[in-house]
């Protein structure tokens, strides 16, 4: 069977970088490796897609008093600028965008459409995309959730740990551990 390669470019957005609402420590960093990343690569992928938490009303995902472990600060919150790609990907355009969580939490880009209510796992198919690379923010979050959901569609895929940053260390260890648990291939994006 022929490998077709997505890149999922996970949350990279405002929000969650130095500055946003829920910044996760290296963001702003981690967008810039990205973007730098993809502009260098982008002939090794069929398909190159985005995932942006866009939150309306995600009812007990926002909390005035979070725990951040399943309530956190308004982040994300769409039509914002902090919801929108960080300003270091404006030259990735990519050829599908996927929005999640508008009414309820959603950590892996999975849940989430695009404008045409079509969901990640169907743009894939519909590209016949049997691989994906994972990359994006936060590491121990959505990254880990959609590494997770990728394999469970049957995808095989490969996190670029370079190319990604978790909320706390010990974290990222704990994600990094669940991802190769499931069988993701975890790679500096050198070696991709």
């Amino acid at each position: 069977m022929t490998t077709r390669r997505a890149l999922l470019v996970v949350d990279v957005q405002p929000t969650f970088c130095e500055g946003g609402a829920l910044p996760v420590e290296g963001g702003n960093a981690t967008a810039e490796a990205i973007a730098a990343y993809a502009a260098a690569h982008r002939d090794r992928y069929h398909l190159v897609v985005t995932t942006q938490d866009w939150h309306v009303s995600p009812g007990h995902h926002f909390s005035d008093h979070p725990d951040f472990v399943d309530t956190w600060p308004p982040h994300g919150v769409a039509g914002t600028a902090e919801a929108e790609l960080h300003p270091a990907l404006a030259g990735l355009h990519p050829d599908a965008s996927v929005k999640k969580g508008a009414y309820q939490a959603a950590y892996s880009g999975f849940e989430g459409t695009d404008e045409g209510g079509q969901s990640l796992a169907d743009i894939l198919r519909g590209e016949a995309i049997t691989d994906v690379d994972v990359v994006g923010i936060a590491e121990s979050h959505c990254v880990r959730a959609t590494t997770l959901d990728a394999i469970s569609e049957g995808l095989h895929a490969r996190v670029l740990t370079d190319l990604t940053v978790p909320v706390t260390p010990e974290l990222g260890a704990a994600a990094r551990r669940d991802m190769a648990t499931a069988g993701a291939e975890l790679i500096p994006s050198s070696a991709a």
